[in-house]
């Protein structure tokens, strides 16, 4: 008992706690008793605590692994500002001056420092192991453990040689043991063994805390466009005026723009990432900290070990690389337990612009990498509780159908029953021996005969094709039957062996006695759905409506498919924002001056009359300040296109690859303008004249513009050294609506 008592005055005095949150006294008491610990908490859930407390108690100094040099600093200066002592806490790294690094050598010795923050690669280091095993070690903490692991999702190779450096310092000091404590706040089951077993932890005791934090609300936006996401987070942010928030993007240059932007836009934001040299990161860092900055744009290096309670927002522009990367992300929202709205902006097109990168790595990498972009996808594209979908994903069930606090719940789709195309999936799976991972029993269930299912003789099987005729009436049915399986137990991935499918006893039962299964289909992401807040939508759903009548009445009349006169995500802006004059009509993402006369007219009278009949009471349209260079880069596209530049050359005088070149002319061809690449496609060697007027008339005729449906319905193909299928019906798909709507 007095030990409990100590341990709670410990922490009242250091950190003004009255009590420990969820497994922290458990953990400290594990770890000061000498053990190896393993903890899977989340962020937010007081993960830091675990090692910070013990440290300041036991004799020696705890060494702290972390992966990120330039986030050290704030740890250090949150330990030392506990106390009246300096160097309580320090950090060592390739940052710091050959004075710096004696000071920090000296307080170490003289035992006034508890906590020694190193990067892998410091503790690592040849020249360094002299001084580790000068002083006492009170254990090592490994902070973002997840590192270790290539199925995690920031893989970092210097964390696989931790275990022999702790090994080599203990065999210097003549020490049988040194304790070992793993933290991180995201790890599947895999990547939790990995962890384990590489740093020779196996049988450390597992303290895992709730992945679930009911204060956080997840959504899901369509990408339409950039210019249409810069909108909507320009709109976001105008109704969250002064709040702390985090957007992440993939790129560099994206985070410069954007932060560039909204700058203009008049909001106290700041870049942050690798490129940016040490001093300028930091300050924008303690900036942000101290609520001089209210909203950073950064790659995803920002925000961990940053203690920052009330971010109230995190924005991803480019759905992450895995769901780990994504949770530990949304998780430095609403840290306090208050509000946290967790947005991500999605685009079927940004998942292959990632598989492009993964094209150079190894084999082993890439399948690992294919794998975790399928579950990201999943997660992006499903209508299922979005909260019970990532709890599955990490292992936790979720006791309820619905949370209540995500997009799908709060706009629930109506489900349908599935039972029979889960017997034909459940039938699949146990035909081809549970040897084949989601896309191949989709295939075989179709009935399409691919060279893979042909080599394996399986198209000879009495299951194959048992679900074809379910396919007639559900085409998009497989996916989410496969994946809502998985939640409900009847399925698992196996995903140490390449993701293949496995029946589970659940499954086998089910199979002797189906049931009714009542499941949602996907989101269809070329129907945008656009939400103005935390999940309330400003949408006018009767406005709406109407305009895809009168869309569909001006088309007919054109004799044109509707989504040649305006787009799904302009008539979903007309009715958020009540354009009710010309002007304002091209305020609206995708109207330019061409469609804006031939089709405009009809439209803002429809919304005038819609408002005075309804008593709306319009605010101002909001107008987005743009930077001039996008503009810029645009007419010198439509320049070269005019003098019948080739499109490839095009896109290396831009600085860009040919997918990016090709998203461009399609914004400028949604926007009304005409542009003319016959020159281009009119070349045999680009592209087959019979080909071209196949797509053509497939766009004529379709209801969608959906560029994989075209691919699967007219039967394109890539070319071995030209165009792949994709950038064909894009092309022609420019040269369709280029011709015919504007």
């Amino acid at each position: 008992m007095a030990q409990e008592v100590n341990l709670l005055e410990q922490l009242k005095h250091y950190f003004g706690f009255d009590a420990f949150k969820g497994d922290q006294e458990a953990i400290i008491r594990n770890l000061m008793a000498g053990n190896d610990t393993f903890v899977l908490m989340p962020t937010g859930g007081g993960k830091s605590l675990c090692y910070q407390l013990p440290s300041l108690i036991m004799d020696g100094t705890a060494i702290v692994v972390s992966p990120l040099i330039a986030l050290m600093k704030n740890q250090v200066d949150v330990i030392n500002g506990l106390t009246e002592e300096d160097g309580v806490a320090h950090f060592l790294n390739s940052s710091l001056n050959r004075a710096a690094i004696n000071q920090v050598e000296q307080d170490v010795h003289s035992g006034k420092t508890k906590l020694l923050y190193v990067a892998p690669e410091s503790l690592n280091k040849e020249d360094n192991l002299a001084f580790f095993t000068s002083f006492k070690i009170s254990f090592y903490a490994i902070d973002e453990a997840h590192c270790i692991s290539e199925w995690g999702h920031d893989f970092r190779p210097e964390y696989r040689n931790i275990r022999p450096t702790i090994d080599r310092i203990a065999c210097e000091q003549h020490v049988d043991k040194v304790p070992v404590i793993a933290l991180t706040a995201t790890a599947t089951d895999k990547v939790r063994t990995d962890i384990k077993k590489s740093l020779g932890i196996m049988d450390a005791p597992d303290f895992k805390s709730s992945f679930n934090r009911p204060n956080l609300y997840y959504e899901v936006r369509p990408k339409v466009s950039e210019e249409d996401t810069d909108s909507q987070i320009i709109r976001f942010l105008r109704q969250h005026e002064g709040k702390s928030g985090i957007v992440y993007c993939l790129s560099r240059k994206k985070v410069e723009e954007l932060s560039k932007k909204l700058q203009l836009n008049g909001f106290k934001a700041a870049p942050y990432h690798a490129g940016l040299d040490t001093e300028l990161r930091t300050k924008t860092q303690d900036d942000f900290l101290k609520e001089e900055l209210d909203v950073i744009v950064a790659t995803i290096a920002f925000g961990m070990g940053i203690d920052k309670p009330d971010v109230r927002f995190v924005i991803h522009y480019d759905i992450p690389k895995s769901l780990e990367g994504y949770y530990q992300e949304t998780g430095r929202a609403g840290r306090d337990d208050g509000e946290g709205i967790c947005i991500a902006f999605y685009s079927p097109k940004d998942l292959k612009k990632l598989e492009k990168f993964m094209e150079n790595k190894g084999e082993a990498e890439k399948e690992i990498g294919r794998q975790l972009l399928e579950e990201t996808k999943a997660y992006a594209e499903t209508s299922v509780c979005r909260r019970r979908f990532l709890l599955h994903y990490f292992g936790e069930e979720y006791p309820k159908p619905d949370c209540g606090n995500c997009d799908n719940c709060k706009h629930p789709q109506k489900p349908r029953d599935a039972q029979d195309a889960l017997v034909e999936v459940l039938s699949a799976v146990r035909a081809v021996k549970e040897n084949f991972d989601q896309p191949y029993i989709i295939d075989f269930v179709k009935g399409r005969a691919t060279d893979n299912i042909v080599r394996h003789g399986h198209d000879q099987l009495p299951e194959f094709g048992g679900g074809a005729k379910i396919n007639e009436e559900m085409p998009g049915i497989w996916h989410p039957v496969i994946r809502q399986a998985m939640i409900s137990h009847y399925i698992r991935k196996d995903v140490e062996n390449y993701g293949l499918l496995k029946l589970t006893p659940e499954g086998l039962g089910y199979l002797k006695s189906p049931k009714p299964f009542m499941v949602v289909l996907d989101r269809e992401f070329d129907d945008v759905e656009e939400t103005s807040d935390g999940g309330t939508s400003a949408l006018d759903e009767n406005l709406h409506a109407l305009l895809k009548k009168l869309r569909k009445d001006v088309a007919r009349r054109h004799n044109l498919p509707p989504y040649v006169i305006f787009q799904d995500a302009s008539l979903t802006l007309m009715a958020t924002s009540y354009p009710t004059c010309m002007e304002e009509l091209l305020q609206i993402q995708g109207v330019g001056q061409g469609k804006a006369r031939k089709f405009g007219k009809p439209f803002v009278d429809l919304i005038k009359q819609y408002c005075e009949d309804n008593g709306i009471q319009r605010t101002d349209m909001m107008r987005v300040i743009s930077l001039p260079n996008k503009s810029l880069k645009k007419l010198k596209i439509i320049e070269l296109i005019d003098k019948r530049v080739p499109l490839d050359e095009i896109a290396n005088a831009q600085g860009c690859d040919f997918d990016e070149l090709l998203d461009e002319i399609e914004t400028i061809v949604n926007s009304g303008m005409k542009v003319n690449l016959n020159y281009y496609l009119d070349d045999e060697n680009v592209m087959d004249p019979d080909e071209m007027e196949d797509i053509y008339e497939y766009f004529r005729g379709s209801e969608s513009d959906d560029i994989d449906k075209a691919i699967d319905e007219v039967d394109i193909y890539d070319d071995d050294h030209g165009l792949t299928a994709e950038e064909k019906a894009r092309l022609v798909l420019i040269k369709f609506l280029s011709e015919e709507a504007n």
